[in-house]
Formats: C-alpha cells, sequence, structure tokens
C-alpha cells in the first residue's frame, strides 16, 4: 500500500526453512506449503534461503562427490518447469516469491536468486559475485541490479556477498530500500551485528534469510522481527519503506576522495609500509 508521502507498507515473510539437497520436487512442494501459508496470513512478499530449489549442495555434499553433469541436471533454467511452477505460484497467491536456485544457463551455472512478481514474471535476477572459491562449478555474477516493484526499490546479495560492504552500498547508492540477502553459511552473532550494520550504514531495511537463522531489519540497524524457535517457521513483519534517504551515515559519503578503492594497493596486507 503506497502512502500519499510516497511511503510503501508491505509484510515481509522469510522462510526459515531447511531444504533438502538435490530433491528439487520435495523443495517446491516445501515452497508451496510455506508460501500458501504466509499468503494466509497476509504476506506479500515471501523470501527463501540460498539455493533452495536444488537444497544448496554445496553444504550438504563433498565438491568431489559430484560431477559437473549431475550438478547441471539439478540446475534450472530460468524459464524451466519448476521456474514456471514459482511464476504459477506467485501469479494464484497474488504475492512476490523471492527463490534461490541453482541456475543454469547454456554451459554455465550460476547461484542464483529472482524476484518474482505477482503477474507471475522475473522482474530480478541475481548471480552471487562473491564466493570462497568453494562452488567451483558456479560462474560468478558481475552486476548488482535493483528493480522498482509496487512495493519500492529491492536489490539482492546472496550469502557471503553480505561479507563485502561495498555489494550493499552499490544497491544502496542506486536506490535499493531493501535488500534481499538469501544464505546458507555463516550465521549467529557476528553475522547479526553485520547485518545490522549493513542496514544502518546504507539507510536501508535488510531482510537476511537462511535455513536456521531470519533477520528483518529497519535502516536504523533494530532487529524488526527474527526467528525463535528450532525447526521450519515463517518470520514476518510489517515493513514501511520510505522515499528518500533515511538517516544513515551513507548521506555524508565523500565518492571523490575514494579512489583508492579502485587501485591496487601498494602495501602487501600484514606489512608494515616501507618508511
Amino acid at each position: 500500500m503506497t502512502a500519499a508521502d510516497g511511503s510503501v507498507s508491505l509484510r515481509l515473510a522469510c522462510l526459515k526453512v531447511t531444504p533438502v539437497a538435490w530433491d528439487k520436487a520435495g523443495n517446491f512442494d516445501k515452497l508451496e506449503s510455506f508460501a500458501r501459508k504466509a499468503a494466509s496470513e497476509g504476506a506479500e512478499v515471501v523470501v527463501t534461503p540460498e539455493g533452495f530449489l536444488e537444497g544448496y549442495v554445496w553444504h550438504d555434499d563433498n565438491p568431489k562427490d559430484f560431477d559437473r553433469t549431475r550438478y547441471f541436471e539439478a540446475g534450472e533454467t530460468i524459464d524451466g518447469p519448476l521456474m514456471r511452477r514459482v511464476g504459477a505460484l506467485a501469479r494464484e497467491l497474488r504475492i512476490h516469491l523471492v527463490v534461490a536456485f541453482a541456475e543454469r544457463c547454456a554451459d554455465r551455472m550460476y547461484n542464483s536468486a529472482v524476484v518474482v512478481s505477482p503477474e507471475g514474471v522475473v522482474v530480478l535476477r541475481y548471480a552471487k559475485t562473491h564466493t570462497a572459491d568453494d562452488e567451483p562449478l558456479n560462474t560468478k555474477g558481475t552486476e548488482f541490479p535493483v528493480v522498482d516493484t509496487a512495493l519500492g526499490r529491492w536489490g539482492s546479495v546472496i550469502c557471503m556477498d553480505r561479507q563485502l560492504p561495498e555489494t550493499s552500498r552499490i544497491l544502496a547508492v542506486k536506490g535499493a530500500q531493501l535488500i534481499l540477502v538469501p544464505a546458507w553459511g555463516m550465521y549467529g552473532e557476528m553475522n547479526d551485528v553485520m547485518m545490522r550494520t549493513r542496514a544502518y550504514e546504507n539507510g536501508v531495511h535488510v531482510a537476511f534469510v537462511h535455513p536456521k537463522r531470519c533477520l528483518i531489519i529497519g535502516p536504523d540497524g533494530t532487529i524488526i522481527a527474527q526467528d525463535g524457535r528450532d525447526g521450519d517457521e515463517i518470520v514476518a513483519a510489517r515493513i514501511t519503506l520510505r522515499d528518500g534517504r533515511m538517516p544513515s551515515p551513507i548521506n555524508q559519503r565523500r565518492p571523490e576522495i575514494y579512489g583508492e578503492l579502485l587501485s591496487r594497493p601498494s602495501v602487501s596486507r600484514g606489512r608494515p609500509p616501507t618508511r
């Protein structure tokens, strides 16, 4: 709902749900079940953890235990059978569905997340840009798209991307009001602090969605909603995205003096500078 001042109110639901490695059909059934429940409770946006459709096999299997052929078979094209079902589900429930999955694109694989509109159309596609080189069969993405939706302006990062402050900052500079963070790896106190910092330093809402931890965070770094029990659950909250910059350190940026960020370091890490 858009108010007279341009702000947008929406109910956001994060799925703290653990999929099963390699079980795409079963994982879609889980998605459908939880999305229906979330929608029945008023959710307008539903977000999955990283790699949900195939069950993020990089975590559950040693990469040496499966080959390229098996991984490609587990991949899904952007218009593949399951993604068409995702679109049909979003259209039926009249919600935005944010689904993360192993994307097959010609002869490449990507760790991707898409935003599917209530019309069943993919309106944003993001490919994970940073890994610890622990996904050797995935091609790293190179772009940070931001999309205007009926419920505000959104961007996404995936898992390790959140550990690099530049990724969220790029999205914020491009006008994102909400940053979606499907994840699978690290969670806990350090991650909670990191996610709160990303929200505060950029003046944006952040939704961190992990099979073991979910956080919905306001632009002042305050946790609005979080998981509260073991096992699968829906973590939901109503948030308001406002036009214009929220009070945040991002408002004091001086990009004209940040050129060193784009240059190769002249001093090796851990070695004192030469005097």
